[in-house]
């Protein structure tokens, strides 16, 4: 199939590409030309989707078969997609498991699970979701919505609980503590890119996915203290966790604190049942341990792992938070 990317270098989508190559398909990227280059065999169409009337007639010039579209954020962006690729056969969206927010009604999270966001992420892809059901049930347009979990790689790095921050991998293996919040026992699941790659490809052409929406993620999940305690394995230190409640992070001003604030020191923990049955070729492989190291290893050579030496605000909420327990103590 001749299948279109809009975006392709990002976190997730340079390993859809890849995957889309590997099963076969003839693909093709539409982004600024600003992330990195996909690999050989990609045609590239240079242009800023924001462009609205330039992206719409670009890729109606066009005779795709398939459409995935990993930059659409707001309702806006949706009309122009829905415009852009009226003559696709699939369309498939990038929305995010954000739309439920944090206040659920039973766990794990199913894709029938009313929608309740927090954020204006998860608001504009709520948005953009709609536009396109509507368009499903209206016109036929052939839209499949997946929602990844957290997926992480070798672009957007290694992920902690309390900040959006990455000396915490400098501070392991120094032997300096880490901070978490609450008891860190909040569960989350987390997606290596690779595996995405496989559940979007394999998404393309299933005409029983149309008009559906699935959660791509594990089955399993993990609570954030044994995430890091994999993360020391993979270091080779071990390093003490100290607790602190969320909302005093927040009043310190911890710079990063919104990711932990609105999502990761909540429960994210959403059903995978539906995506296993309707695309069984989705079975995620790459293990936690496996797919920090591979993650690691790139951001150490790219130099993306910065000293913790040079930040002091971990060491002296711990302190602080030190000195309450022996104040309670005595």
């Amino acid at each position: 199939m001749r299948v279109v990317v809009v975006g392709g270098t990002g976190n997730i989508s340079t390993s859809i590409v890849r995957e889309l190559l590997g099963l076969g398909h003839e693909v093709t990227c539409y982004n600024r030309g600003r992330s990195g280059s996909p690999p050989d065999g990609v045609r590239v169409i240079q242009g800023d989707r924001q462009d609205r009337d330039a992206f719409e007639t670009a890729m109606q010039a066009e005779s795709f078969d398939a459409a995935i579209d990993m930059i659409c954020f707001n309702a806006e962006d949706a009309a122009s997609s829905v415009r852009a690729f009226r003559d696709v056969s699939h369309f498939i969206q990038c929305s995010t498991t954000a739309t439920y927010g944090v206040d659920y009604d039973i766990l794990p999270v199913p894709e029938h699970h009313p929608l309740r966001p927090i954020t204006d992420y998860g608001r504009g892809k709520v948005a953009a979701d709609d536009v396109y059901l509507a368009a499903y049930h209206r016109d036929a347009f052939p839209a499949t919505i997946i929602k990844p979990s957290t997926t992480y790689g070798p672009k957007i790095g290694v992920l902690r609980q309390v900040a959006w921050e990455f000396a915490w991998i400098d501070r392991i293996r120094k032997g300096k503590p880490l901070l978490v919040a609450g008891d860190g026992r909040a569960m989350h699941q987390f997606l290596h890119v690779d595996d995405a790659g496989v559940g979007f490809a394999n998404v393309v052409g299933k005409d029983h996915t149309i008009g559906q929406m699935y959660n791509l993620v594990r089955r399993e999940h993990v609570v954030w203290v044994d995430h890091h305690r994999i993360a020391m394995e993979v270091l080779g230190r071990e390093v003490e966790l100290v607790g602190v409640p969320v909302d005093d992070l927040v009043a310190m001003d911890v710079e990063g604190v919104a990711i932990c604030r609105d999502i990761f020191a909540h429960n994210a923990y959403y059903s995978g049942e539906k995506i296993s049955r309707d695309v069984p070729e989705f079975c995620p492989r790459v293990s936690l341990a496996e797919g920090m190291r591979r993650a690691i290893a790139v951001m150490d050579a790219q130099g993306r792992v910065p000293n913790s030496d040079d930040a002091t605000w971990e060491d002296e909420i711990i302190a602080a938070q030190r000195a309450v327990r022996e104040t309670r103590v005595s």
